[in-house]
């Protein structure tokens, strides 16, 4: 289940550190920055993303909002619209509904409908994912109704290490990027990673193959990485070679790391949590047959969470979502078709 960096290390971390490292120092950097969330301030977020910020930075630029998404997200475009660059944190990636006509009408649209004059460098984050017994309205992706909104970049890091040199590309990012947090990697220790002192960024819409293989790919992101790692070592024992991608970014996608995959294993099987109905997996899954049906071997196949919302009781749960011996199951019927 071990991931390895991109660059040298020297202090371990966990996913959590990463990324408040990653918001601390972008706001030391950058005086025009500023955050703003519920209970972010004093409190230092629901998990503890921004604690000490406040202290450090001040009220004025670290800002405790009132219980309204509508409003938290309105304020980010006009404080975009007057030259600030804003970290907005939902306390669960699930209450980001109630900001959505702010997000998808006004921050998306704003470049378009100014002709490329008026920027919107604003980061949306918070604790997304299932895993954890956080029942319906504390599990979600919800990462489809983004991806359909033109104007916004989605990310989804799945380790320490990804998670600072992804947040600090998408603080400088002058377009809107909307980041899931796995809150079930925020303090896992497995994953903790020794990250390099000096500063490091990772691109948005580059893709990591995090294991070689060649009998089939696995694409996917966030906590099902692991899933997906897991599952390879599972089907190794059974004499499968499987490569494992995670996306990191999904719009920009990195469609010639899926590609160039593809056409050396010849068969693909796109894993996330997201419900299945016009989830991500099935774009996935469609770029694949557009970009190289020629060299598939068996249908494209998707795993994803049931249409269903998350439940609460963890047998549930864990029936609804994909499950490592999912993946190894549905691998097999791929590479055996």
């Amino acid at each position: 289940m071990s991931v390895t960096a991109d660059a040298p290390a020297t202090l371990k971390k966990n996913y959590l550190t990463a990324l408040k490292e990653a918001i601390d120092e972008e706001m030391t950097q950058n005086p025009n920055m500023i955050c703003i969330g519920e209970d972010i301030g004093i409190l230092g977020g629901a998990f503890g993303v921004t604690e000490g910020l406040q202290a450090k930075h001040g009220a004025s630029r670290v800002i405790d909002a009132p219980i309204s998404e509508a409003a938290i997200c309105g304020s980010a475009v006009g404080m975009a619209l007057a030259g600030k660059t804003v970290m907005v944190e939902m306390q669960f990636i699930d209450f980001i509904s109630c900001g959505f006509d702010q997000i998808v009408n006004m921050m998306a649209t704003y470049h378009y409908r100014t002709a490329g004059e008026v920027s919107m460098p604003i980061v949306l984050r918070g604790p997304a994912g299932a895993y954890s017994g956080g029942a319906l309205y504390h599990s979600q992706m919800n990462e489809a109704w983004f991806l359909n909104s033109p104007g916004i970049k989605v990310i989804c890091p799945s380790t320490p290490y990804d998670a600072k040199g992804l947040m600090k590309a998408a603080l400088r990012d002058p377009n809107p990027v909307l980041v899931y947090e796995i809150k079930n990697l925020y303090r896992m220790r497995d994953i903790e990673e020794e990250l390099p002192e000096e500063e490091y960024i990772i691109p948005l819409g580059k893709a990591k193959i995090r294991r070689e293989g060649t009998d089939i790919t696995l694409v996917t992101y966030g906590q099902n990485v692991y899933h997906c790692l897991d599952a390879a070592q599972k089907l190794a024992d059974q004499g499968v070679s499987a490569e494992v991608i995670d996306l990191r970014s999904l719009n920009p996608l990195d469609e010639e790391t899926i590609v160039n995959s593809v056409k050396k294993t010849n068969r693909v099987l796109v894993v996330n949590e997201a419900p299945r109905t016009c989830g991500f997996a099935g774009e996935i899954v469609a770029r694949v047959n557009e970009l190289c049906f020629e060299h598939l071997d068996a249908p494209a196949l998707r795993l994803t969470r049931m249409d269903t919302p998350v439940p609460w009781a963890k047998p549930l749960e864990l029936h609804v979502l994909p499950s490592v011996d999912q993946i190894v199951e549905t691998s097999l019927k791929i590479v055996r078709f």
